[in-house]
């Protein structure tokens, strides 16, 4: 082994090391985080954890984008084959078991935006990939008839779908695409409302309610309006 890649390895391992002290600041402080007190739980001069971090706006960047992809990895890999019901759902499933297991995560990705930090594009493509697993599974629905486009939308409404549909799901219908974002609305205010509480002393059978919500959702996607 080099010296170079025994650097670079280290570096790796630091980096890692850094972002698991935040994550677990994130438990207690939420997304209001100093380099100064990840670096005093590590023991370091908050002058190296600058080495590897410029800023807690970069830290903060690295986390929502490790985040997103453990996210998407973790819905990607639950959905196989079969009919469009059992997929989306499998989606919708893998997406509430990951917020479940990583709240303070899930929170810094889609709860309430930090104060002060500009998201840059670095973040766009993971924070879509489970959007673009669900335009995928749609897609793939609308090809094998498992789903109806129902009317054309027109307007401004219209134009815009036409693009997005062709950004998230090449070929598919922009209505369908339409009633598809819908459904994702659905599934993350779902999840967020049983991981902030809204459901406490009401309802005990989450996952349940869960599946009563989703099997709507995809029932909003499957039947035009």
């Amino acid at each position: 082994m080099t010296a170079a890649s025994i650097r670079a390895r280290v570096r790796a391992e630091m980096t890692d090391e850094i972002k698991n002290v935040a994550r677990r600041h994130l438990a207690t402080d939420g997304a209001n985080l100093s380099l100064r007190a990840v670096a005093r739980d590590l023991g370091m001069a908050s002058s190296a954890v600058y080495r590897y971090f410029a800023s807690r706006d970069e830290l903060l960047t690295a986390m929502i984008i490790d985040a997103y992809d453990a996210l998407g990895g973790t819905a990607e890999a639950a959905v196989g084959a079969g009919p469009f019901l059992q997929r989306f759902l499998s989606a919708c499933h893998a997406v509430r078991d990951w917020a479940l297991a990583h709240p303070h995560e899930w929170a810094l990705i889609y709860g309430s935006p930090v104060p002060g930090y500009q998201a840059p594009r670095d973040t766009v493509e993971p924070a879509i990939r489970v959007i673009l697993l669900i335009g995928r599974i749609v897609a793939d629905a609308a090809a094998a008839g498992e789903v109806e486009a129902g009317a054309p939308i027109g307007g401004k409404l219209g134009e815009e779908l036409v693009h997005v549909a062709a950004q998230a799901a090449p070929g598919t219908p922009p209505q369908l695409v339409a009633r598809a974002i819908a459904a994702w609305i659905n599934l993350c205010g779902a999840v967020s409302a049983e991981l902030f509480g809204q459901l406490n002393n009401t309802i005990e059978a989450r996952r349940e309610f869960f599946e009563l919500q989703m099997r709507g959702a995809a029932a909003i996607i499957s039947r035009p309006g």
